[in-house]
């Protein structure tokens, strides 16, 4: 369950909230897998299409995708929405584990 592993989480839970119709989200999967498996031991990261889940986007105050949402002891701790090169999303990862 979504919800219990990233309230249960010890570390920084990263969620990619994308649809496979949206073409910025298909352009930032591909960065999301491999910072998902750089990461793997320090970083919890999956993603979330918004149209099989969607009672997440409205919960989270999300109306744009792809959002990338960092959460931190069940608390949204950061945000990014649209897409953004593979260097900003290592800069915020980089900043939260810090």
């Amino acid at each position: 369950d979504f919800k219990q592993e990233v309230l249960q989480a010890d570390t920084l839970v990263i969620v990619d909230f994308y649809a496979d119709w949206c073409g910025p989200c298909k352009m930032m999967a591909p960065i999301i897998d491999e910072l998902a498996h750089e990461y793997k031991d320090s970083v919890k990261i999956g993603k979330m299409d918004v149209d099989a889940n969607p009672q997440f986007p409205g919960q989270y105050g999300i109306s744009s995708i792809p959002t990338v949402l960092f959460f931190k002891g069940s608390q949204v701790v950061d945000s990014i929405t649209g897409f953004v090169p593979r260097e900003k999303l290592v800069e915020k990862i980089k900043a939260h584990l810090a």
